[in-house]
């Protein structure tokens, strides 16, 4: 949410701002509305102060027994006017709620420009990129053969974008998450939470996924949403809350199945777990003072990539373009493994920071040195688990279709060095 009160100071600059991402100007018309709503309550004012005086003249009229009709007749044509007042100003008030909540976050400074995903800028590289002397398959390819991925019964059970993982795979599914775990909470002092995967309209509104994105969760019948992502829940811990400075920063991390319609993704990803309606993700979520969001922005993005670092898999850090930045981000790094069966980059988290812009449309504060303040909120994938797992079993991959597993990962897989 963005604060009306700037952009009143500068509009040419919150103009500016929406057109890094592609958006026509808005900030004089919201002007203008926002004239016309104080110009409403200011008559309200004066109708209300208008009524309390006719109030007055009609208790002393009575008490000298003079004739009020007149004036009673004056008092109700005001409260007719009062009620219309009331109806414009909150009229207009919702038309410029309605604007304000759908337009996207002020991008950094430090976002390069650009319209897409190959406008974005790789940061760095790390790990060796693999090759091999036989064609490498894809992950679910090499999960099939096994008899350990089995999408028919998964269509059978739910329909497409569904998976039945069996056996060895799906131990390492779970290997993988509580490893993701272990280093966040037991090394980057995260702590490790268990959240509600059913949540309301105010902790979806909040972290800004309504109702720009309704579209994309899925709604139960009795008005909760599935969790789209670890990040509502754990942020909107802080919703409507006062923070004390000294619990700043405040770091979380679950793991939890997430739920996505993928409306608008119809013939993308069709094959395998890359883009699925439920999937497991090992989320990390900070509420910090704002001066301290940049380099709680690194920090995170550093305990993403020591888990892929630890799991041995290339990938790299991308700065993501003004035009591929999410809705609520002020600044994102994406981090991509390399699929060696694709023969491309994947993204397997995004770590954002979203400034104060899911603060204040949950109105999430902390006890600053001038009085209440809007925290920081940043958000990040540390890691998405099917993506990372399918990074995993592309690299680690043999001419025989089997796959090696990991060294950190054997303690979590009775020491199982082999899968087929």
């Amino acid at each position: 949410m963005h604060d009306l009160k700037a952009l009143r100071n500068d509009p040419t600059g919150f103009d500016a701002a929406l057109a890094r991402r592609g958006l026509e100007p808005v900030a004089m018309m919201l002007v203008e509305e926002d004239e016309q709503r104080r110009a409403a309550l200011a008559e309200l004012q004066e109708a209300q102060s208008q009524r309390k005086k006719i109030a007055r003249d009609i208790g002393q009229a009575k008490r000298q027994g003079q004739d009020t009709t007149e004036i009673e007749a004056r008092g109700g044509a005001l409260r007719e006017q009062i009620s219309l007042l009331e109806a414009r100003a909150n009229t207009i008030q919702q038309r410029i709620q309605e604007i304000l909540e759908c337009l996207p976050n002020q991008l950094d400074p430090s976002v390069p420009e650009g319209r897409d995903e190959n406008d974005n800028v790789v940061v760095h590289q790390k790990g060796t990129v693999p090759s091999f002397d036989f064609t490498p398959k894809q992950h679910f390819e090499l999960g099939e053969a096994l008899g350990l991925m089995d999408f028919a019964a998964a269509g059978k059970l739910a329909g497409s974008r569904f998976v039945v993982l069996r056996g060895a795979l799906a131990r390492l599914e779970r290997a993988l998450g509580q490893f993701m775990l272990d280093t966040h909470a037991g090394e980057f002092g995260y702590q490790e939470m268990t959240v509600p995967l059913l949540v309301n309209d105010d902790a979806m509104y909040g972290t800004d996924k309504l109702p720009k994105f309704a579209e994309d969760s899925f709604k139960t019948e009795d008005g909760r949403w599935l969790i789209p992502t670890g990040e509502v829940p754990l942020t909107a811990t802080v919703m409507k809350e006062i923070l004390d400075a000294e619990r700043l920063p405040v770091r979380m991390t679950t793991l939890s199945s997430c739920f996505r319609s993928e409306a608008g993704s119809a013939g993308r990803d069709v094959r395998g777990m890359l883009r699925q309606h439920q999937f497991t993700k090992c989320e990390l979520v900070s509420v910090v003072a704002p001066e301290e969001s940049d380099a709680e922005h690194e920090r995170m993005t550093r305990a993403a990539e020591t888990v892929l670092e630890r799991l041995g898999l290339p990938f790299r850090r991308v700065l993501l373009c003004a035009g591929d930045t999410g809705f609520g981000a002020a600044k994102t790094f994406d981090l991509e493994a390399w699929l060696p069966g694709q023969q491309a980059w994947r993204e397997v988290s995004s770590c954002s920071n979203t400034r104060d812009f899911q603060a204040r449309r949950m109105n999430a504060r902390y006890r600053g040195e001038n009085g209440p303040a809007f925290v920081h909120t940043l958000n990040g994938s540390g890691l998405a688990v099917g993506r990372v797992m399918i990074a995993l079993m592309e690299v680690y991959q043999n001419e025989q279709g089997q796959i090696t597993v990991p060294e950190v990962l054997r303690p979590y897989m009775g020491g199982l060095e082999q899968i087929g």
